[in-house]
């Protein structure tokens, strides 16, 4: 593992694995010390460090936030993975809930973004941490291959943490 600090490259790449990956793992503590994680719908905007999600006001994990703000995002497919640290905020900011909601969200809320029982979520990034395998999966099942006949290690691919 690299570190490439701020660069511009490795947001820029961050944020690339973050758009390819619309759902992530949302991870609180809860008063025991306790770590749980839920699927979560990433809301599509442009990332500059932050990542936005709808919530019901009384859930668990607002609860959670509100008591231990310190969070991990993480997402990941066949062939990218990002953990992403950082610290959330409970926003009730009205006019940020209609230009961030979607069909997807009406789904989870159909009373709509004028619900007083929903709220987003706004994790500010410190760091980020990603796995990227050029080429996909067919290129990771062959660099596997190739560390298996080679007794070689796997190197299949980039890793870095970007400070955000």
């Amino acid at each position: 593992m690299t570190s490439s600090g701020s660069t511009d490259d490795g947001v820029r790449t961050v944020a690339d694995l973050l758009k390819s990956n619309r759902t992530a793992f949302l991870t609180t503590t809860d008063a025991t010390g306790a770590l749980t994680s839920r699927p979560m719908a990433v809301q599509e905007v442009e990332f500059d460090g932050d990542l936005w999600f709808f919530a019901a006001r009384t859930s668990r994990k607002v609860a959670q936030i509100a008591a231990q703000p310190r969070v991990n995002v993480s997402v990941g497919s066949g062939s990218s993975w990002v953990s992403l640290a950082g610290t959330a905020t409970v926003v009730d900011d009205a006019a940020r809930k209609q230009e961030l909601w979607n069909p997807v969200v009406e789904a989870w809320f159909p009373d709509g973004a004028d619900d007083p029982g929903v709220v987003l979520l706004r994790v500010d990034g410190d760091s980020a941490e990603y796995w990227d395998s050029p080429g996909g999966r067919v290129a990771t099942i062959l660099s596997f291959a190739k560390a298996k006949a080679t007794g070689k290690p796997y190197s299949g691919g980039e890793n870095e943490t970007v400070q955000l």
